[in-house]
């Protein structure tokens, strides 16, 4: 029988797209050529013309789906109207949730940016500083002591380094992450951790301000950082922080 891969319930258009980001995560974008993709999901490499203008149309089509992807979940789970802390929460659960879940999309969207034509990589850029200060409006409510307008250039790098983390995971883990229970668990795993951590460099954050967990100053002017990350960096085992943004060492 021909090498024909399996037929599969998806429009062939996202038939393309997921072996594209597969091969494109794999060997990057410039590895990969047309013929490659098409033998992927069966067709003829100049039968993808029929779908896709060529290769960078290709991933313009996956990083401003990605982008678009983060920033309309972002907005949803920002206006659940829960509270700052919950809110902050939700989103770095489907952040983590995207990057275990959709590795080969994240890597994608951490390292090929540079390969998109400038109009695309406009776009990309415009939903991405969306989706940062979506974040950052959310990091400062959680942290009282990020709202202080000084602190806002510690808020923003906090938010930049907790996504390099969590976009850093498709490193860490298995080549696949369909291998059964074993990578089940390691997958719950790493997100337990990479929530815990997230919180952890915002309660770092927070405290490197010197303000109290509050976001208060005495009267006296003294500063106390009471309620702040403690030194060991230890934070809850579930990840969470109360709502004032402190974090305990008891957990």
């Amino acid at each position: 029988m021909p090498n024909v891969p399996a037929a599969s319930a998806l429009p062939r258009r996202d038939q393309i797209r997921r072996e594209a980001a597969r091969l494109f995560a794999a060997r990057g974008f410039l590895g990969v050529g047309v013929d490659e993709i098409g033998k992927a999901v069966g067709i003829s490499g100049p039968g993808l013309y029929r779908h896709f203008a060529g290769k960078d149309a290709m991933l313009a089509d996956l990083l401003i789906n990605i982008s678009e992807r983060l920033l309309d979940e972002g907005r949803r789970r920002a206006g659940g109207g829960e509270g700052p802390a919950a809110t902050l929460d939700a989103l770095i659960s489907g952040h983590v949730d995207f990057a275990l879940d959709d590795r080969d999309l994240i890597t994608l969207h951490d390292r090929e940016l540079l390969n998109l034509k400038e109009e695309d990589r406009r776009t990309v850029r415009r939903l991405q500083r969306g989706y940062v200060e979506l974040w950052v409006d959310v990091v400062r409510q959680a942290y009282p002591p990020l709202a202080d307008p000084a602190a806002e250039p510690v808020a923003r790098a906090a938010v930049h380094a907790v996504f390099g983390l969590i976009n850093s995971t498709p490193h860490s883990l298995g080549s696949s992450p369909d291998q059964g229970e074993r990578a089940a668990l390691q997958r719950d795993g790493m997100a337990a951790l990479l929530h815990a951590l997230a919180h952890g460099a915002f309660a770092a954050a927070a405290a490197s301000t010197g303000a109290p967990a509050d976001g208060s100053v005495p009267a006296d002017g003294s500063v106390s950082v009471e309620g702040s990350v403690p030194a060991d960096g230890s934070v809850p085992a579930d990840g969470s922080v109360p709502a004032d943004g402190s974090a305990s060492a008891g957990a």
